[in-house]
């Protein structure tokens, strides 16, 4: 008899997501304008301490967009980690632009500050902070350093819905920020994402370019002032989204909950090393991630993975290097340098199942699991 399968991460949907889609349904208001879409940005725009939301068909949609309202063009360089999500590089490339990498920081996995202003040069427009997995950047750091330097900064804070840094949460930091709704995050539409930021002007140029670039005022005379994009969101995963929003400091505690209940059952283990929650960040734990040394674990990353799908319970690896990635590769060439934290987390990183709706019976079974693994 097989075991029951721990999927990685799967949608959590306990609120009111079916009573606001059906008001919607009965309303006729199911395409890209609406009440819900209307109070969903608003609502989680000051969730997060910004001034305006733009909801976005996408996280990637919402980090080409944001990107584009900070005027970043063909010429000009963004600077990026090289561990993060594809959709961080693709984004860059949309808007011909070129990405330039720095390694990540040994403990929260980040973008390391330590390593930004040498890739800062006269042809860089923005720089892109992904709070990984759920943990901050350290912000203050890497604003310090654009500010000075004259670089725009936009957060990733795709997997970041409710971290925060010094007290204040991510995606009101810096000059726009960006979010995604795919179904694995803590808060989901199924697919979406949006931009929120405090800048006018760029809220502004955010909503121009999603929207095919109408005209701003007047009638729609079908006048288009620039190349725009069709990233509209509907009323109808809004609905969604602000059910989900209602229930989202909920769905951040059993996130940090099932940390605290991995980080309890598999300290000390050798050859695995734990994910970090520095002293001034609220980690969500997006995703619970570990490091599998070979040479102390006794086994590899591939074969912790097989042996706990064996049992039912699912895992993923960790991200690829950007640098490495064909789409760059093709365009500009192998990378030089140095990114030994980036290569390292490529090889050994492996996240366990991390959704909200895990019970803490299914914690103990892969944390068991993951002992028995090691001990063989």
């Amino acid at each position: 008899m097989k075991p029951e399968r721990i999927p990685v991460c799967e949608p959590h949907l306990a609120g009111n997501e079916e009573r606001y889609v059906l008001d919607a349904l009965r309303s006729g208001w199911i395409s890209s304008s609406g009440r819900y879409l209307e109070d969903f940005e608003k609502g989680f725009a000051a969730y997060c301490g910004a001034g305006q939301g733009i909801a976005t068909s996408s996280g990637t949609t919402a980090l080409h967009l944001a990107l584009v309202a900070l005027g970043v063009g063909p010429g000009d360089e963004v600077v990026i980690p090289d561990f993060t999500m594809a959709a961080v590089l693709f984004a860059v490339l949309y808007c011909g632009a070129k990405p330039v990498f720095v390694d990540a920081e040994p403990d929260t996995w980040n973008i390391d500050p330590a390593g930004i202003e040498a890739k800062i040069g006269p042809k860089t427009k923005a720089l892109v902070a992904v709070h990984t997995y759920g943990h901050p950047c350290d912000m203050d750091a890497i604003l310090e350093i654009a500010r000075r330097r004259g670089v725009r900064v936009l957060e990733d804070a795709a997997e970041a819905h409710g971290a925060r840094f010094k007290g204040r949460r991510c995606g009101g930091l810096a000059d726009i920020a960006a979010f995604s709704f795919y179904a694995n995050k803590i808060v989901t539409t199924g697919e979406g994402g949006m931009v929120v930021t405090s800048d006018a002007a760029l809220a502004e140029r955010a909503r121009y370019f999603r929207n095919l670039c109408f005209p701003r005022e007047g009638p729609r005379d079908y006048a288009h002032g620039d190349l725009g994009f069709n990233y509209r969101f509907t009323n109808l995963q809004a609905a969604i989204g602000l059910a989900q929003l209602e229930g989202i400091e909920a769905a951040v505690e059993a996130r940090r909950a099932h940390a605290r209940l991995y980080n309890a059952r598999l300290s000390g283990l050798p050859g695995l090393r734990l994910p970090a929650e520095k002293p001034w960040a609220k980690n969500v734990y997006w995703m619970y991630g570990v490091c599998v040394e070979e040479a102390r674990a006794g086994l590899t990353r591939e074969e912790l993975s097989a042996r706990l799908l064996a049992e039912g319970i699912e895992t993923r690896p960790f991200f690829k290097p950007m640098r490495l990635q064909r789409p760059y590769v093709e365009r500009f060439g192998a990378q030089a340098g140095s990114y030994p934290v980036c290569d390292r987390l490529a090889r050994e990183g492996l996240y366990l199942p991390s959704g909200t709706g895990l019970r803490e019976s299914d914690v103990e079974r892969v944390c068991a699991a993951v002992r028995a693994s090691l001990k063989a």
